[in-house]
């Protein structure tokens, strides 16, 4: 699916003022009836779509009514107070995530794939139904998830390589070279961006507002006003290069090192809180966070996956998942049960995140092609993946059926990945 070539499809803008005016021009009424032929999950999944949606469902009781006959309870019965509603959504939490993970530990998996880029991409980012690629091409997309079709575009000011990005509802902010720079995701698609020379050489970036954090090959982090456009702070975080981050809720920079090592700074100090070090021998690759369960997870060149409770500092498990480089992990937001993890052979990993036990091995039946879609926007193969058993020799799979997995990113019983090739990949987890 090469959407660089021109002709035969309308701007991304028009695209999506289309998809808008369809969703509002559907009466009260008529989304009533559509929400009530859907289970309880998939309601309160529709709940979190918009504002004017969650007000629907909310004020016909639909999700009450079917928590109730789940329930095998009277509507009338069920106290629809404050704490009661809380309760609901909690409920549906736990069902959400025990589905999701019952369908990454068994069931069927289809592989969505299509061309993105018009040269490798190795990077993805996915929120709220949205999937966000590049590195490569010079050009960031924008896709959705169902529909694999691109919305929007975000092309690099010069020539300098863009190494990270990530967005949000409002804007998209990539480091590009040695600058931060902002892309809006709605009116006038002003870029913003930083002076030349704030950084040596950044290799990674996170930001939450107002700061963005930038790792460096020098060791540093540092701190970079998104508004004020400047340089706020230095952190000296390694001895190495920082080649990972992440960001917690409570003003926590997590870093992770090429010489093996994970550490933690204070963003309102600016003081280095405490080191965790992993007990293997190889750099630290890939990291992240879990703001539900406190949990930092690591990744290292020599294929292990460490854990540690970030209240105590106290390592949690490590495990070699693989014989090499482990380069991204992942999960769901709120899942404190699975953590997804990908590295250079190319084998999708699950990882049970309270002990670190691998649970599912998957990878691609590269030659099984049990569909393919053809639009305007070009071709999606629609293909088929295996579960691998604990005895099967991955050295002899072709790599033509596990291309590296550069980068990953988990949403509802569902993964995509990138693998510094043209294509993007949607794993689909039916149960």
């Amino acid at each position: 699916m090469d959407i660089t070539a021109a002709g035969g499809r309308s701007p991304p803008k028009k695209r999506i003022a289309r998809h808008r005016t369809t969703v509002h021009v559907l009466s009260h009424d008529i989304l009533c009836i559509l929400f009530s032929f859907l289970d309880l999950l998939d309601l309160f999944r529709c709940s979190c779509v918009c504002k004017s949606w969650n007000t629907i469902i909310s004020k016909s009781k639909l999700l009450q009514i079917l928590y109730c006959k789940q329930q095998q309870s009277s509507p009338s019965s069920f106290d629809m107070s404050i704490s009661s509603e809380r309760f609901l959504k909690k409920h549906l939490q736990r069902s959400a995530i025990d589905r999701h993970r019952s369908s990454l530990q068994q069931g069927p998996i289809d592989v969505s794939q299509w061309k993105g880029h018009s040269v490798g991409v190795d990077q993805c980012r996915m929120k709220m139904g949205l999937i966000l690629t590049g590195v490569g091409d010079k050009v960031m997309r924008l896709w959705s998830a169902e529909n694999y079709k691109c919305l929007d575009e975000y092309s690099l000011p010069d020539k300098a390589p863009l190494v990270d990005f990530d967005f949000d509802e409002s804007k998209v902010v990539g480091l590009v070279g040695t600058r931060i720079c902002i892309w809006r995701r709605s009116g006038k698609r002003d870029i913003f961006s930083s002076r030349e020379g704030l950084f040596t050489k950044g290799l990674c970036m996170r930001y939450v507002d107002p700061e963005a954090a930038v790792g460096c090959e020098d060791g540093t982090v540092r701190l970079f006003d998104m508004y004020s456009r400047k340089c706020s702070r230095i952190i000296k975080m390694h001895a190495g290069s920082v080649t990972c981050l992440a960001l917690s809720d409570d003003q926590l920079i997590i870093s992770g090192s090429s010489l093996g090592r994970v550490t933690l700074s204070d963003l309102s100090s600016d003081q280095r809180v405490s080191a965790l070090r992993s007990t293997d021998s190889g750099g630290i690759r890939t990291l992240c966070f879990n703001p539900s369960s406190h949990l930092v997870f690591a990744g290292s060149t020599a294929g292990y996956a460490s854990c540690w409770d970030l209240r105590t500092t106290r390592t949690l498990w490590n495990v070699r998942v693989s014989p090499n480089v482990l380069y991204s992990m992942n999960h769901m937001r709120g899942d404190k049960s699975t953590l997804v993890v990908g590295g250079i052979d190319g084998v999708l990993r699950f990882l049970d995140q309270d002990t670190g036990e691998v649970f599912s091995r998957c990878i691609m039946n590269e030659s099984n092609i049990s569909n393919s879609l053809r639009d305007s926007h070009g071709v999606v193969q629609i293909k088929k993946a295996r579960r691998l058993s604990e005895d099967t020799r991955i050295d002899l799979i072709p790599k033509t059926c596990r291309p590296s997995i550069r980068c990953l990113a988990v949403g509802m019983q569902k993964v995509v990945t990138t693998h510094n090739e043209k294509n993007i990949r949607i794993w689909k987890f039916n149960r």
